[in-house]
């Protein structure tokens, strides 16, 4: 079942459901809060506008509430405070890095892919730097996330291969079976695994912490898998794109839903155009994701209801998280890194009946 919510003037329909804990919030950061607390959304936007030039385009929260995020067109990692107003960017040494995903690895520190400067990147919350090289020349690094080994992983989308990474900066990759598959996305699974999408080979995958991989071909050809996420109900989520995408013209428009031992589920999104970008899990459990100038909600029977984000908005990145920490706080927050409105935006949720502030 499809439906939309919140067009220009309306008010977007509050939704509730039942949250009895959350995971995989910040790249496998747990998060639980009261059985049977009830969270709603009216999928009013909040935003803090960034400074010109900054593009931001994935985002992720730290264990202390802090929103850190890659600006991939000031070649910077900003970092938001986003009660308190307090914005910080750090520049990367090297010109034209392309800063791509970050996430938050197994040591408190922020982790994200170089895409062109073919590296692997470390930042602490006090902002220190440091880069590693990878062993494969011209690999375009792009997802990368904490298993559940306590390594960050990632996908080599030119190189066709998987990376590991440990806290130390070693690194292991492995080469994928199917050839120029194009490994777009990842994510650790609930299994232990990491999960990825095989954009070019029309697969989702699995790799073991010991470099064991299989294959799942997806039941529709050029379906053009993308960002992928581990669900509250046990099974990984993930996006098909659609159009022209890294040279290839695909024909998704849909998200799918894979169990651990493989069955695949599809659901028809109520806008085809512009491709979806990226997906994760909500503050009630559900599946969100970003497209174009909306973001939409998927219930676990596949019920999709979109939300705007505002003329101009393009968002891509999004996470869960709270507007204060530490871990066992209720997560109330779904933050997004709006590239085309250059700010980071975010829905509230709350329990019936309460209220939040907001630009």
């Amino acid at each position: 079942m499809i439906s939309r919510a919140g067009r220009a003037g309306r008010r977007p329909a509050a939704w509730a459901v039942v949250l009895v804990s959350v995971a995989g919030f910040a790249a496998g950061q747990r998060f639980l809060v009261p059985q049977e607390t009830v969270l709603v959304t009216d999928g009013r936007v909040h935003a803090f506008d960034l400074p010109p030039g900054s593009g931001p385009v994935t985002v992720t929260v730290a264990p202390d509430g802090a929103v850190w995020f890659t600006e991939g067109q000031g070649n910077r990692i900003g970092r938001l405070r986003p009660d308190a107003g307090e914005y910080r960017s750090f520049p990367l040494p090297n010109a034209g890095s392309a800063p791509r995903i970050i996430a938050v690895g197994a040591d408190g520190n922020l982790w994200f892919s170089e895409h062109s400067g073919n590296r692997i990147g470390r930042i602490t919350p006090q902002g220190e730097l440091r880069e590693f090289d990878l062993p494969t020349a011209d690999s375009q690094p792009r997802a990368i996330a904490l298993g559940a080994d306590g390594n960050l992983w990632f996908g080599e989308f030119a190189a066709n291969r998987i990376g590991c990474i440990t806290p130390e900066g070693g690194i292991t990759e492995f080469p994928l079976p199917t050839p120029d598959s194009g490994p777009r996305a990842l994510a650790a699974g609930p299994d232990g695994n990491i999960w990825y999408s095989a954009f070019r080979a029309n697969r989702i995958g699995r790799i073991t912490p010991r470099g064991e991989i299989t294959e799942f071909l997806l039941p529709r050809p050029n379906s053009g898998p993308g960002d992928i996420t581990a669900g509250a109900d046990g099974a990984m989520w993930f996006l098909m794109l659609s159009g022209t995408m890294d040279g290839l013209q695909v024909d998704g428009g849909r998200v799918g839903r894979i169990s651990m031992d493989g069955r695949i589920t599809e659901f028809e999104m109520p806008t085809r155009t512009p491709s979806p970008i990226n997906i994760a899990v909500g503050p009630d459990r559900n599946i969100w994701y970003t497209q174009g100038s909306h973001v939409a909600r998927v219930t676990p029977d596949g019920r999709i209801t979109e939300f705007p984000l505002g003329e101009g908005s393009r968002g891509a990145g999004l996470s869960a998280g709270s507007d204060r920490q530490p871990p066992g706080r209720l997560v109330n927050r779904l933050y997004v890194a709006d590239g085309g409105a250059n700010r980071i935006a975010w829905l509230e949720f709350t329990p019936p009946g309460g209220t939040s502030g907001g630009q």
